[in-house]
């Protein structure tokens, strides 16, 4: 018989356990509690992949065209990562909305319950009224009754007692009658009496008598139950004012069991709605995440409770997550000590066109604030000696060649480019990398500081003392912005006595248009900010309504729908907007149709606002004039 040979082990490559013993080091190395460990993670691998490919130089073309499309592939999942991130802060809003309709419903609701219940005790405490003055008229009809009753028992005795009159008074006859012939008798017999007469005499007598006893019986039988009129109509007369206090009780009673029962039925019905909207709450709770506790971020936030506390103040959920991403990031864009270079294509920014790392400089955020400010000073000086707008992209980066160099110019660029992009919640950041990113045009920029100059001086002319207070009855807003609402007016004077004592009247004007030494405004600029952009947000709102439906549109009904929503605005301003709107049509921008969307991107990014009232608000003036 054969034996089969044993297997030995084979043993690994030489090779394979290097880059196997270099992988663990590496994953040992790194610190796996932060929160993007994962990347952290993710780099000795790619290391590994980098040594493969360059030791194996027949699979080198294969293996980096594998790196690279999972290099693409991961690019464009983080890519959605970040697009669906305002999704996160849009279900956070709609959740505080959500919460807040409910609590303002069960508000509404409660107080139309209580004032309910306080209606529905008045109307018991007076149908109870109503029913005790039911009670007492029933007392009295009964009274009454049993008061005609002794009347009609009186009236039966005293018809009783006329007849057993007349039954005596009928013996008392017979007696006389018996008498009279018992005279006659005698007197029959006295002589020179005429007998004939005396019968004759007799019998009409009898015959009277007989009528008159008819006559006297036929009354007692006809009129012996009649009561006397006097009485009669005194009962009528109280019976009648009695039998129309009752009808007119019997209204009221019915008239409020009827309004008893329309409340039962309101009651019943309000109940239900009740029930709905618990259930409908408990439904939302359910579905919807539970808002964060806040205050745990002060425990991990640098500077604890108190700065936790100054950083949150009046901000909503949303702002307070783009605070909490900013302390992270900042946190994190100190420890990185490079940035990889975007490279040299022509979809590069102009100002970021590199290849290779890029050393970050570490600014901080004051820093960062001044050289901006200083970038802008620069650009309008220029400007104002040329007469011509330069642009932004470019001449930051020939800003930054000049004062530090071609060499280093690239890493200010890229570090002053990371804050920009990270701290979102500072205007002086934010509207410097929206307008250099093109989100935003840079003639709104200038003519929001435009803005605020002319309020400033609108308020020191109002100071004709030069005092540096004026009262809120004289802070010149409504003259400076003729066309904000009731409301509007009333948030900036709001904002402008932030830190006023409820008690005085008087505000420094002066210091509304301070800044700290990171750009931050008062509260004052920063809400006449917000409502300049609400205001466009508003006016662009009420276009797209004014379109309708449509998916494309013209150069001559966006013309029209202006006008229709804006009837004082002129035409340079008119052709300016439709300009921007149509920018970028290659032939007949007038009668070539625009996709709706582009139209309205390209005027939120532009300057674009109510040059007049609105044709509603017109028509409001007049009718009040009138």
């Amino acid at each position: 018989c054969s034996t089969k040979p044993a297997f030995l082990p084979v043993p690994k490559p030489i090779y394979l356990e290097q880059m196997e013993s270099y992988l663990s080091k590496e994953l040992q190395s790194l610190d796996l509690t932060k929160e993007n460990s994962q990347e952290l993670k993710l780099q000795p691998y790619r290391d590994i992949f980098e040594f493969f490919i360059d030791n194996f130089k027949s699979y080198k073309p294969l293996l980096s065209a594998i790196k690279n499309e999972y290099e693409i592939t991961l690019a464009h999942q983080k890519k959605m990562i970040r697009a669906l991130e305002p999704l996160k802060a849009m279900v956070t809003t709609i959740s505080e909305e959500c919460t807040q309709k409910i609590l303002a419903l069960q508000e509404n609701e409660k107080a139309e319950l209580n004032m309910l219940k306080q209606e529905k005790q008045q109307l018991l405490k007076l149908t109870d009224n109503i029913k005790e003055e039911n009670n007492s008229l029933q007392t009295q009809v009964e009274h009454l009754q049993r008061s005609v009753a002794e009347e009609h028992r009186r009236y039966l005795d005293e018809r009783d007692a006329r007849k057993l009159l007349l039954v005596q008074l009928e013996d008392l006859r017979c007696a006389m009658r018996r008498q009279a012939q018992g005279r006659e008798s005698s007197s029959a017999q006295e002589p020179g009496e005429d007998v004939v007469k005396l019968n004759l005499a007799l019998k009409v007598a009898r015959q009277d008598l007989t009528d008159a006893q008819v006559k006297m019986n036929t009354m007692i039988a006809n009129y012996g139950d009649v009561v006397p009129r006097r009485d009669f109509e005194s009962l009528e007369k109280k019976y009648s004012d009695l039998l129309q206090e009752m009808t007119s009780l019997q209204k009221d009673f019915d008239q409020l069991h009827k309004k008893y029962q329309s409340l039962q039925e309101i009651h019943r019905e309000t109940a239900e709605e009740r029930d709905n909207l618990c259930a409908e709450l408990q439904r939302v709770q359910c579905n919807f995440t539970p808002r964060p506790n806040w205050e745990k971020c002060s425990e991990v936030i640098h500077g604890g409770a108190k700065r936790w506390g100054w950083l949150a103040e009046g901000k909503t959920s949303d702002q307070l997550v783009d605070v909490l991403l900013e302390e992270i990031g900042t946190g994190v864009l100190k420890e990185i000590n490079f940035f990889p270079g975007l490279g040299k294509g022509d979809k590069v920014p102009v100002y970021l066109r590199h290849e290779g790392d890029v050393k970050n400089k570490k600014l901080t955020k004051k820093d960062v604030v001044n050289i901006l400010k200083d970038v802008w000073e620069e650009k309008i000086a220029l400007e104002e000696q040329t007469g011509k707008r330069s642009s932004l992209p470019e001449f930051f980066l020939s800003y930054l060649q000049k004062k530090y160099g071609d060499a280093a110019a690239m890493e200010w660029s890229y570090t002053l480019y990371k804050n920009m992009k990270l701290y979102r919640s500072n205007h002086v950041l934010s509207s410097f990398y929206d307008i250099l990113t093109g989100q935003v045009s840079e003639e709104q920029y200038h003519n929001q500081n435009q803005l605020v100059a002319n309020l400033q001086e609108e308020l020191a002319a109002c100071d004709s003392w030069n005092s540096g207070s004026l009262t809120s009855e004289h802070m010149a807003v409504r003259e400076a912005f003729p066309l904000k609402k009731t409301e509007s007016i009333q948030e900036l004077i709001d904002a402008s006595r932030y830190k006023v004592d409820s008690s005085e009247d008087l505000i420094d004007y002066a210091s509304l248009f301070k800044e700290d030494e990171e750009g931050n405004p008062e509260p004052f600029v920063a809400k006449l900010r917000s409502q300049y952009v609400r205001e466009k947000q508003e006016y662009l709102r009420e276009l797209k309504n004014k379109l309708g439906d449509l998916t494309e549109v013209k150069a001559d009904d966006l013309r029209m729908a202006f006008c229709t929503i804006d009837p004082y605005i002129d035409d340079q301003t008119l052709d300016s907007y439709v300009g921007l709107a149509c920018q970028g049509q290659r032939e007949e921008p007038d009668q070539e149709a625009v996709p709706v969307e582009t139209v309205f991107e390209k005027l939120l990014a532009g300057d674009v606002r109510r040059v007049g009232p609105s044709s509603w608000a017109g028509r409001t003036t007049g009718s009040k004039g009138e």
